[in-house]
Order: structure tokens, then sequence, then C-alpha cells
């Protein structure tokens, strides 16, 4: 049985020692050592007699004595000295400063005449002191001084032999590789409890009654994260307990935008499915004496609720309670006048647990499964646990707005005898500017502020794919958030510009200009008309090619006209450079003509001003007309407080749209194809045929705050972020100036050698000397001095 060593590449500085003595035996041909690396784990050893050690020391002491006959021991009057240092290694790692330095001075003493700390060749007690110096801090800090050159000098040495920076290179692997398989897991897992391998089930239960947000998109992809990460199990569950509000469209659109993020459950279910054995417990409740039938009206229940008092029907007895809730399963006039309360509480401190309804009348609408068979239906607090205990959910994923709903949550599994749930709570996804309750967006809808459910200006998962962001993008920032319970409001900037990152590598680029603010110019000495066939992107070959015209005859923009001087060298993007020779001034004073005159063959490094532009059309070329479209935030207030109306706070002006012509390339793309015009952003196209006929794209934010700020709302806090960059720059010019300063001081002192004493340079000899060398110090000799016989110099004290 060979040995088997386990090391933690998560530690802040990982210990390394054990991979050195393994190569250096792998290069004597030793192989009996197997590496693993486990996160918060070892180090520790299983010995090939099965026992197992523990700890640092012990597994360098193991291995040590499992490769004595290789000589990693040393000689045989070696060996005391080499464990000695093994020894040593264990308490150096963990020294303070001070004790540190104490060290590193016997250490520098020990090596001045040495090559190695024991014998002629290295070592366990190299291996296991390079190894403790590595996983300290202040050791580190005081090699890089270079104070102490013999030490130094060591350590470089073994660092630049193969079995040493080889088992660096090892455990940065390791580390690289942790993170590369459980990016987020680490963090996950700590609050994950009692989850086991193949048996974790969890549930995503959107209720189908609007699209999927970027809030249940965050809960959707935990859920299958954890099913993944465990080998276990996704339910997919639509809680279609309310059949005003749900539609058949609603579920179809959440599977469909569920694809799109790649999620599938292996299972899909409806909390419809139980709805007769949801029934059967509700009556065990009141047989238990557990449950109630409560006529009292919404209002005053509610106000009883919040002052913590009884209803008059809390005491009501089983048999009438039977009664009436047999009269709302059948949906009569009497029945409709009741609900089904559990009797939790009447003054807990958490008002969740006072009494909750778990059972209302609906007869006026069918269900879109069931039809008209229930006149009943479960609310969400009491079908929930009862239904993720029945389907065998290991796991709730919550947001902790439910926090306070937990203790309920549990009083039902225990009540009605069912297998035991955990609970994980976590933050729930907020954005500034941004609303994500159902009934609110429905309001734009219905108002017609937006165009639907898939508006660019929606959080939906349609919405934002709609304006271009990835679904790599959405998984990665959801799960790049860790396991966090704060809830906080994002920055929309923040996933914007994770989006941009992962675009901008692979969309192609093209050009399109204002065409109201079209400038003709003509370029004296350019070469003929011609077509060249030129890079889609750059730095990506592999995007294909595109047509380019170049002619003498092109438009450039107004704003970039307007800028050039006279005689101004600028240059044309991926043509070449051109002066300014002539502006034809309109009467309004904008620039209505451009003379140029061509450079192509200039440094556009010399340039100050890089320009798109156009080949004009003609009989035989054309241009292709488009609209570029933006967007603003629906409402101006980035956290809509309590007691705020959303309704208060609606942006005047949502949508900018501006006509553009762009080059003929452009009319080769479909829907959906994301792009960059240079020098105004990305975009993606909307629509092929648009208003007009013109194809639509629209702005793609790239994450820069000011594309991502509101265009309505005010400036917060102008003056003071004013004087917050003034006193920064006041503040970076101050310390600027103190730097040349001393820099100065320094440059005049300096400078003053030549006029001093010859005794000062001796004593900058000395000086420069003393700090470099640790090991001893020189008095100056002026004068003629009898010389003791015997120095310090050789003097060495033990370092044992």
């Amino acid at each position: 049985m060979s040995v088997t060593v386990v090391l933690d590449p998560a530690a802040r500085l990982p210990f390394v020692s054990p991979i050195v003595l393994v190569n250096v035996a792998e290069e004597q041909g030793n192989k009996d050592v197997k590496l693993n690396y486990a996160v918060n784990e070892g180090p520790a050893a299983t010995l090939a007699d099965g026992r197992r050690v523990e700890g640092g020391l012990a597994v360098l002491q193991a291995l040590t004595a499992l490769y004595a006959p290789l000589g990693l021991a040393g000689s045989d009057a070696e060996r005391g000295a080499v464990d000695a240092f093994v020894v040593q290694s264990d308490t150096l790692a963990a020294a303070p400063f001070q004790e540190a330095t104490q060290r590193a001075d016997d250490l520098d003493q020990h090596l001045a005449l040495r090559t190695y700390l024991v014998g002629h060749r290295v070592t366990a007690a190299d291996v296991a002191i390079w190894g403790a110096i590595r996983s300290s801090s202040p050791l580190l800090g005081i090699i890089k001084k270079q104070a102490h050159t013999h030490l130094a000098r060591w350590y470089a040495h073994l660092d630049a032999l193969p079995a040493f920076s080889s088992a660096v290179a090892a455990m940065a692997q390791a580390k690289s590789n942790m993170f590369k398989e459980k990016k987020t897991a680490a963090g996950f897992d700590l609050f994950l409890k009692g989850a086991k391998e193949g048996e974790v089930v969890t549930r995503f239960p959107p209720e189908p009654s609007g699209y999927l947000h970027v809030g249940h998109a965050k809960a959707a992809i935990l859920n299958q994260y954890f099913a993944q990460a465990y080998k276990g199990k996704l339910v997919v569950r639509f809680d279609d307990t309310n059949p005003s509000k749900e539609k058949q469209e609603f579920e179809d659109s959440i599977l469909e935008d569920l694809k799109l993020l790649g999620i599938t459950g292996d299972v899909v279910t409806h909390t419809s499915d139980y709805f007769a054995q949801l029934r059967d417990l509700a009556v065990r409740l009141i047989k238990q004496g557990d449950a109630y039938a409560d006529d009292t009206p919404q209002e005053e229940m509610r106000a009883q609720r919040m002052d913590g008092l009884p209803s008059k029907r809390r005491d009501a007895s089983v048999e009438e309670n039977l009664a009436r809730f047999d009269e709302m399963c059948r949906g009569t006039d009497e029945g409709c006048q009741w609900c089904l309360r559990a009797k939790m509480s009447v003054d807990n401190p958490n008002k969740a647990m006072r009494d909750p309804v778990i059972y209302r009348c609906n007869v006026d609408t069918p269900h879109a499964r069931t039809g008209t068979t229930w006149k009943v239906y479960p609310t969400y607090d009491f079908c929930c646990p009862v239904v993720d205990s029945l389907e065998g959910i290991t796991h709730a994923l919550r947001t902790n707005e439910y926090h306070d709903r937990n203790p309920q949550y549990q009083w039902f599994l225990e009540k009605l005898g069912l297998r035991h749930v955990d609970i994980w709570d976590y933050g729930r996804l907020n954005f500034v500017y941004t609303l994500l309750s159902k009934r609110k967006l429905q309001w734009f809808v219905d108002h017609g502020v937006v165009a639907g459910w898939d508006d660019p200006r929606f959080p939906t998962v349609r919405g934002i794919r709609r304006r271009g962001m990835t679904i790599e993008t959405i998984r990665q920032f959801i799960l790049s958030q860790g396991p966090s319970q704060q809830i906080v409001n994002m920055e929309w900037d923040n996933v914007w510009a994770l989006n941009k990152r992962l675009l901008d590598p692979v969309v192609p680029r093209y050009v399109a200009l204002d065409e109201a603010k079209l400038v003709p110019a003509t370029l004296a000495n350019a070469p003929p008309a011609e077509e060249r066939q030129v890079p889609r992107h750059k730095k990506n070959p592999e995007l294909g090619t595109k047509t380019t015209v170049f002619d003498a005859a092109i438009f450039i923009e107004q704003a970039d006209a307007a800028s050039f001087g006279d005689n101004e060298e600028i240059t044309l993007m991926d043509w070449g450079n051109a002066i300014v020779r002539k502006k034809h001034l309109a009467a309004d004073g904008s620039v209505a003509a451009l003379d140029l005159e061509a450079n192509l063959d200039g440094d556009f490094k010399a340039t100050k001003k890089k320009v798109t532009w156009l080949a004009q059309p003609n009989a035989t070329r054309h241009l292709t007309p488009v609209v570029l479209e933006d967007f603003d935030y629906l409402i101006t207030k980035k956290k809509l407080e309590e007691d705020d109306k959303f309704t208060d706070f609606l942006s005047p002006q949502t949508r900018f749209t501006t006509e553009a012509l762009a080059d003929a390339n452009v009319a080769a793309l479909a829907e959906g194809d994301a792009i960059q015009f240079e020098r105004k952003g990305y975009f993606i196209l909307d629509q092929v045929q648009g208003p007009n006929g013109r194809r639509v794209f629209i702005r793609i934010p790239d994450g820069r705050a000011a594309s991502s700020a509101s265009k309505a709302a005010p400036d917060e806090n102008p003056a003071e972020k004013k004087a917050a960059a003034a006193a920064a720059r006041a503040k970076k010019a101050a310390e600027k100036a103190e730097k040349a300063k001393q820099k100065e001081a320094k440059k005049a002192a300096g400078g003053g050698r030549a006029g001093k004493p010859a005794t000062d340079a001796v004593q900058e000899l000395i000086d420069e000397g003393t700090r470099k060398v640790n090991m001893y110090s020189l008095p100056v000799v002026n004068e003629r001095t009898d010389t003791q016989p015997q120095t310090k110099m050789y003097h060495v004290r033990p370092i044992m």
C-alpha cells in the first residue's frame, strides 16, 4: 500500500514542503507517495500500514523517515541535526515578527559558510525550513529586504531547484483547479445544511402569473446549482393556487425562459396535483384542533392580527369548523363568507405566526388545469411546506423576506407529522431604479407604457435579453453574488460591465453615422475607389471579413467635422490619415462640407482624432438605413420606500431614437445578432423590418457609469460629489509635491559629497555595507589601533 498525503490548496499560504520531498524522491525513482488536494483538509498522511498522521510536522517527519534511504534524512551523524531543523520549522512558520527577525539572524549566521543547512546536499532540513519561510509573511518580508545576505542566497538557490519550483507550481495549479471546479460552492456549502451527494432535492416554485424576472432567475439558477453540485434532483413546480391571476401563457413562457437559462427540471409538477391531499390534511388540522373557520371581514381580521387580538370564531368546536369547511369546499354562498385559519398564536411577536389563513374560496374563475372541480384553494403559506415534504424536497431555498415565516413552515410539518425540510435563506436580488413586483410591472403593461413583458425596459429575463444581455452574463453574475443574505440594491453597471467583457471579444465591428448630421467630405489625392475585404474584428479572425468601400467622397459626422482645426491631420479609421484643408460653413455656423487631402501613410499615432466615416452611396452601392434605440429607467428614484407610490416617480421619457446610416454589411444581420458600431457602442438587432422599413438596433449598456445612470433623475448631491473630487485632486497634488520635495532633498544631499571631508566618504561606505550585511558591525578606525587577536567575525553562536 502506498502513502497518501492530503494538502489544502485553499490555505492562505499553502504548505508545500511535502510536495518538495515527493519531487526529490521521484527524481531518484521513488514514487511511493500519492498527493491529493482537498479544501479545508490536511496536511495529513495515510501511511503504508494504514496509520493516519495529521499536521504539518507529523507529515514531514513521516516523509523524512520514509525517504531516509534516499539521503533526505542525512547521514547517520547528521540525522539528529536534520530532525532538529524539521522540528524547528513547525514553530518558525507561525513566529511573530520580532521572533522571526531573531530566527532569521540565527539562520543567516549558520549559513555564512554553508550551501545547505546540514551536510553537502539537500535534506529534509532545507525543505522544512524553506517551506516554513514560504508560509511566513514576516520571514518572506525579511528576505525581500536583502538584509540577511546568506539566508537570502540559500533561499534563492533552493527556489531555483526544479523540485522546489515545480512544487510551488503544482500547488498553484491545484488552487486554480479548485476555483474552476467549485468557483462558488465553497461559500454555498457552508450554508446548505446536511447536504449529501446524490440525495439533495431542490425546487423552483414559480407562480404562473407573470414572466420570469432577474429575481426569479437567481432562485432558479441557485436551485439548479445545488442540485447539480450534489448530483441530486431539481423539481420545477408551478404554484398554481390562484386561478384569478394565472394563465397558461405565463407557464409556457416560464418554461421557455428557464430553457434559455440552461435550466431544465428533472421533473415538472404543479401544486394542483396535490389539491386532494392538501384538502385532507386541512381536515386533519381541524380535527386536531389546529385550524378553524373564520368569517371575520378582511380589514377587521388584519387589524386583529396586528393588535394581537383573537377572532370570535377561534374557539369554535371541531364539528362547527368541519361543517363550515365543507360549505367552503362546495362553494356555497354561505361557504364563500368563510376562510380557514391555522390555530398557531394570537399574540406571537412574530406576526407571521398569528393564525394565518390557509384556505380561501374562489368560485368565479375556472382553474387552468382542474377547471371548476375545486371551489377552495390553499394559500402559499400552507401548501409550500406540505408539498415540499410530499415531493421529497431536502432543501427549500427562499429569499430572506420569508425568514419570519420559517417557524410557520416548520409548524405545519410538525403538526401534520410530515418529513422535515431544511430551509436555506438567501438575499433577494434588487436593482436601483427597478421594480420587480409583478403587480407593478403589470400596471406598465396595462397602461401601455411598455409594449409587453419582453420590453427592453423591463427586468424580465426576456426584457434584459432583448436589450442584449447574454445568458452567460446572467448566470455568472448571480453565482458571483455568493451566499450573502444581505439585501442590497445593486447598480446595473456591475452586470452590464460583465456583459461587455463577454461580448467584446466576439461581436463584429461596423460603422453607423447620425443621418441628420452628415457632413460630405472630399478627399484629394485619394486612390481610385475600391472595395476591400477587411476583418469584422481585428483581434478575432474567426468572425470572418466584411466589405468596406474606399472612395474620395465620404461622410463624416457633424460633431467630428466641427472639432477639426485648419490643416489639422486626422485619422480616418481603418484607412489612413488625411489633412483638413478647408471647412465650408453653413449660415448657422455648422460645417456644410470638408476639403481633405489624403496622407494615407501618415503616422496615425501622432494624430489626436480618429474618426469613423462612410463612403457616400451612388447608383451601384448603398448604405443601410437603421434606427438606433436607447432607453432610460421606468422610474426616477433609486429605491422606493414602503410609503412611496411608484406612479409618483415615473420617468417622463424612457425611449430615445436616432435615425442613422450604417455600412451595407449590416443588411445581412439576423434578429438577435449583437454588434459594435465603432465609437457608438454595442447594439443588438431587434427588428429586421422596423418603422419605415429601417432595421432597429437597441443599444446595449456597457457598464460605464454614464451609460447606467438615470437620464431623468437629478444627480444626487452634485455639490458634495464635486467637493469630494476636488479634495481628492488636491490630496494627490500635495502627495506628488511632497515626493518631489523629498527627491530634491535627497539629490542635494548626494550632490554635496565632493566638498565633505574624506571621513564622510568612509562612513558612507561603512553605512552601505552594514545595511547589506547583518552579520557584524564595523567600527570606524581613524588612528593607529592595536587589534585584538580574536574578533567576533568568526565567532558563530550555535543555532541549536
